[in-house]
């Protein structure tokens, strides 16, 4: 099951239904299942918290992503997503908010489903991959 939370925003996600029915295609499309994947929308003062208190990072970030999984083939997790850092992301990149926030969700996805983003190749496996994920919402 999917579910979206707010933790200290009122953000509401547009399309909530057909966004929660997409990201369980794309996750099964790559071998999973989803069992128990929490979307949670903050601030950015609210993700650097949790980035100091369980990464020890002290930066801002658009999202931080638990797995929280114990079988391999089953995505449990909870995602964290700064509304803050999406919205300037947006704005930035020139794009609408909703396809900058539906990009950094499946993102979140994608690392749960072991992507990676650390290296140059990594990160250009999950462009690829987000991109591909966006053409089918």
């Amino acid at each position: 099951m999917i579910r979206f939370f707010n933790e200290d925003t009122p953000y509401k996600l547009p399309q909530k239904q057909v966004t929660r029915q997409w990201l369980k295609q794309q996750a099964e499309r790559e071998g999973y299942a989803v069992g128990e994947l929490n979307y949670v929308f903050c601030s950015d003062e609210y993700v650097l918290q949790v980035n100091r208190d369980h990464l020890q990072h002290d930066y801002y970030t658009d999202i931080i992503t638990f797995d929280t999984s114990e079988d391999e083939d089953r995505i449990d997790g909870d995602v964290f997503v700064s509304v803050d850092r999406v919205a300037d992301n947006a704005t930035r990149l020139g794009i609408a908010p909703d396809q900058e926030m539906r990009r950094v969700l499946a993102h979140g996805l994608l690392h749960l489903c072991g992507y990676g983003d650390k290296t140059d190749d990594e990160v250009t496996l999950m462009r690829s991959k987000e991109e591909e994920w966006l053409a089918n919402f």
